[in-house]
């Protein structure tokens, strides 16, 4: 392998290492902004707490996080 051959592989790698790195922090950026997680969360069977809006499961009476009383 020739000197120019090496350089252009050197370079090449380095392109696709900024190309990763500026892909990533549009994406960190884009989820600071939306304020939304890349996974996906149910609350479907939950109740809300309506003093400190822990979800608790539909059967709870009491809060696990501050022991309100659910309705």
């Amino acid at each position: 392998m020739d000197q120019t051959t090496s350089l252009a592989l050197v370079l090449a790698a380095i392109v696709g290492l900024l190309a990763t790195i500026i892909i990533m922090g549009r994406q960190r950026r884009k989820n600071e902004v939306e304020g939304e997680s890349e996974f996906a969360v149910s609350t479907e069977g939950e109740k809300r707490c309506p003093n400190c809006g822990m979800g608790n499961m539909w059967t709870d009476t009491t809060c696990i996080s501050c022991g309100h009383a659910l309705r």
